[in-house]
């Protein structure tokens, strides 16, 4: 188990009051982060994960681990991600130059039954994600792909989420800071290891391909990355929109506009 959990919440006043009862229930220590909501409403994704960070750090974590709120972590994640990340930190890992960032498997699982998910089950519920590599427990990968990267499932030292830059927080909404994040690592020299034996689990919730309702987020997100970086992220997405009409290309600009 983590020695320290710190939760941060996003303009939801039910939260501390969650934190609370779970904390006594299971004797875990929980430290609740408020951050509000700005006039837009848009969750600043990308300012939370870097106030949980040095919230985290002041409390005197080394090791952070992060992990979406709609994502159970398997028995050994914790375990696992902290023994690599200190591994790293005592001994370095093979052509270790910079800040190194290790991530563990996930899958997506089905609906939950009317009792919820047993959790003894869950890796018989879902394999894990296609499109990531998920090594063998007590084994890692190094990613040839820095873009792969994605921030429900992650660890590394403070140092090196320092030496990172940590999350962009111009980066307001949904899409675009995952990518940004995982070419601000490869700028400062650092490397992205799957490792297995840290597996996670997405709880299943509604959702739409492409992603409809964050029209406004992505779009302007990636436009701001194209500005930095020179392409286009979520390529996929933006493609999708445009088949539906809700967004284009302005080939004068080279940006996307919401239509």
């Amino acid at each position: 188990t983590p020695e320290r959990l710190v939760v941060v919440a996003l303009g939801d006043p039910d939260v501390a009051a969650v934190c609370r009862d779970l904390g006594a229930r299971f004797d875990v220590d929980i430290e609740i982060v408020e951050l509000p909501l700005g006039p837009d409403a848009h969750l600043p994704l990308a300012r939370a994960r870097n106030v949980a960070a040095a919230r985290a750090e002041a409390l005197g974590c080394r090791t952070l681990v992060f992990l979406d709120v709609d994502c159970i972590p398997s028995r050994t994640l914790v375990g696992t991600y902290a023994e690599s990340v200190q591994d790293c930190a005592a001994a370095g890992t093979p052509d270790r130059t910079g800040p190194t960032v290790f991530a563990g498997s996930v899958a997506y699982l089905p609906p939950a039954p009317t009792e919820g998910y047993d959790l003894e089950a869950l890796p018989e519920l879902a394999p894990p994600h296609p499109a990531r590599p998920a090594p063998e427990p007590g084994s890692r990968l190094q990613a040839e792909a820095l873009r792969l990267f994605w921030s429900l499932s992650f660890a590394l030292s403070t140092a090196d989420f320092a030496a990172t830059g940590g999350f962009d927080e111009s980066y307001v909404g949904y899409g675009g800071k995952d990518t940004d994040f995982a070419m601000r690592l490869g700028a400062a020299g650092g490397s992205l290891w799957w490792l297995g034996g840290a597996a996670a689990f997405h709880q299943h919730h509604p959702t739409q391909n492409p992603p409809v309702q964050h029209v406004h987020d992505i779009v302007r997100n990636a436009n701001l990355f194209a500005r930095r970086w020179g392409w286009h992220p979520m390529e996929g997405w933006l493609a999708g929109f445009a088949e539906a009409g809700l967004a284009s290309l302005d080939p004068s600009s080279g940006e996307w506009r919401v239509t």
